[in-house]
């Protein structure tokens, strides 16, 4: 079926309209601090995943957490994503540390996101 298949969702991104707030009540949830802890993010290390919060995320067009898959191949995987029928949304680029995140919507306008670690 796939060349590239997924190695599962590594991390989830939660759009947040007050920072200190939301950041409270996930290290409330998680049992810990965050391993990032900035103005522009805030970033939880649990069990193997990444919990991220956005502040003003809506404002850049996330209006529901979004999950990353993370990949081997984000080309490939992507070139596979809009050749089943999903659109482009955001193209991969690095986000640091050369991590490669991209997203694209399904046929019902869902949010999936893809990343690849450096290798």
């Amino acid at each position: 079926m796939s060349d590239s298949p997924t190695k599962g969702i590594k991390t989830v991104l939660h759009p947040v309209s007050d920072l200190p707030k939301a950041k409270a009540v996930y290290a409330a949830l998680l049992g810990m601090a965050p391993q990032a802890d900035e103005a522009y993010y805030v970033g939880f290390e649990a069990q193997g995943q990444h919990i991220g919060l956005v502040p003003g995320g809506a404002q850049q067009g996330m209006t529901a957490p979004v999950s990353y898959w993370e990949v081997d191949d984000i080309e490939a995987k992507l070139a596979e994503l809009t050749a089943a029928g999903a659109v482009l949304k955001e193209p991969a680029h690095d986000v640091g540390g050369g991590r490669l995140v991209a997203t694209v919507t399904d046929p019902d306008g869902n949010v999936l996101g893809v990343l690849q670690d450096p290798r």
